[in-house]
């Protein structure tokens, strides 16, 4: 029986993908939240009597917590995990719109927005890939998947003048290189580290911007227009999480061995 396991499934793509994977009744889905409760009930309303998901509870700020997800999945699943896929993340509503410059007026706030964005999409990741390698190992599959974002891409950022978002975007390039690194360190072993970006989604993160906010979101969507003409906005989660899960279906060590790819499985982010 084909083992999953996702962080941050209670919404968004997360859900998307737990919903997918767990359709058929062979896999075994588990998922760490922050709010096993109200996982728990969303489940049960809206993806009824399906007894292959599992819901622990888990917060990738606290080891501890990830410690103990590791020992719930092990009375699960024994000693063997297929496929690990890194979703939860830190999406920063202080600084998504703001340039380096603008959040420098503010020298702690800045301070407190790239700890809060490296603690969750890097360091918790870290944490979380080291607890769950010993199941890794023994799984089959032998992925380690984490969600990435073409907002990493600096040739992206440059070519197209994509200041904002940098907290963010700066946390999801350091994970990049953390996968790098543990590929360098696993690849004998055949487990592949790698990154996949969904592209540009419609999770409701955007839904209450400010007339402000809505302006400078605006001007991002004219900058992706330039670089994707074809770019007709934001997906539903459904089709992101079937577009990563091709991706990672068909990945393999050669071409996407410790590297970060789109939805599209190349560098095309949009």
């Amino acid at each position: 029986m084909p083992s999953y396991l996702i962080t941050g499934a209670s919404r968004g793509i997360g859900f998307a993908l737990l919903e997918q994977l767990s359709e058929n009744a062979d896999n075994v889905v588990l998922t760490i939240v922050r709010n096993k409760a109200a996982t728990e009930s969303k489940i049960a309303a809206e993806l009824p009597g399906r007894k292959n998901i599992f819901v622990l509870q888990g917060d990738l700020t606290n080891v501890d917590s990830i410690q103990n997800a590791f020992n719930e999945t092990k009375k699960i699943l024994g000693d063997s995990l297929d496929v690990l896929i890194a979703n939860a993340g830190y999406i920063s509503d202080y600084s998504g719109f703001q340039s380096l410059t603008e959040l420098g007026q503010d020298t702690k706030a800045l301070d407190a927005d790239l700890n809060q964005c490296f603690q969750v999409n890097v360091v918790g990741n870290i944490h979380l890939f080291n607890i769950f390698l010993p199941l890794i190992k023994n799984g089959t599959t032998k992925k380690v998947v984490t969600i990435g974002s073409g907002m990493s891409d600096e040739k992206l950022a440059v070519d197209i003048g994509l200041f904002e978002g940098a907290p963010y975007s700066i946390s999801k390039a350091a994970m990049n290189m953390v996968n790098a690194k543990f590929q360098a360190e696993y690849k004998k072993e055949g487990i592949i580290f790698m990154g996949v970006c969904p592209g540009s989604v419609d999770t409701g993160h955007y839904d209450n911007l400010s007339p402000e906010e809505m302006e400078r979101n605006m001007a991002i969507g004219g900058k992706f227009m330039g670089y994707a003409p074809g770019f007709k906005g934001w997906s539903a989660p459904a089709d992101a999480a079937r577009d990563v899960l091709d991706v990672v279906q068909k990945a393999n060590m050669e071409a996407n061995g410790g590297q970060l790819v789109s939805h599209f499985g190349n560098k095309q982010w949009l």
